[in-house]
């Protein structure tokens, strides 16, 4: 009857808008990370992530991803037909993929100048902002709304939440030593926490400019 069918209607652009977060998510992803590490290899005498860091660094942040299939979509979304735009997509990519870069930078400064950080700490500390970043975007790119009224699913945040504490704490175990990590001052993780804060905010200041210049 009618209702099957606007509920069929519904569930297939839920699944669209879900497909679409994890484009933005994953396409921006890899452009801000291209650029970190490809730029960080041109000042650093040593590779500022191990091949096995890198594995398990897009390992960590593949879960809050898939945790998408299961996340609510923004109830105008589901309200009218959409499409494939891929120069909509691409923007988003560089925007966001920019910031992304921005932060890592950032991120390598205060490392580098102000902790004179060794090659273990810095690829450490970058390991902690690039997974625990990356796990908390998904949860601003997953809404055009504000991600603090937008409620994300509970599986969503707690695979969020759950990567966020390992990525902290891992480096300080037996497994992080053997990966290569080193622990990490406690006063770099609170300024590792004020650029990741920092991050966030900017991101949705960011998202607001883009989606108010998209309308």
């Amino acid at each position: 009857d009618l209702r099957v069918l606007l509920d069929g209607v519904k569930a297939g652009r839920k699944t669209f808008g879900n497909t679409l977060k994890y484009v933005f998510m994953a396409t921006s992803a890899n452009f801000g990370n291209m650029f970190s590490m490809a730029g960080a290899s041109l000042f650093l005498p040593f590779l500022p992530m191990l091949p096995k860091q890198i594995l398990l660094t897009n390992l960590l942040t593949d879960f809050p991803e898939m945790a998408i299939a299961s996340d609510r979509v923004d109830p105008e979304f589901v309200d009218k037909p959409h499409r494939w735009d891929i120069h909509f997509i691409r923007r988003f990519m560089i925007i966001f993929g920019l910031l992304s870069c921005l932060f890592d930078y950032i991120t390598f400064g205060v490392l580098l100048l102000v902790f004179r950080a060794d090659a273990e700490q810095l690829r450490t500390g970058w390991f902690i902002e690039s997974v625990v970043s990356a796990a908390l975007i998904v949860l601003v790119i997953r809404t055009r709304h504000s991600s603090l009224r937008s409620r994300p699913s509970a599986l969503l945040l707690f695979a969020t939440l759950a990567i966020v504490l390992t990525a902290v704490l891992l480096p300080a175990t037996p497994m992080g030593v053997l990966l290569g990590f080193k622990p990490l001052p406690p006063s770099f993780l609170v300024l590792l926490g004020g650029i990741i804060v920092s991050y966030i905010a900017a991101a949705e200041f960011a998202k607001r400019l883009f989606y108010h210049k998209e309308a």
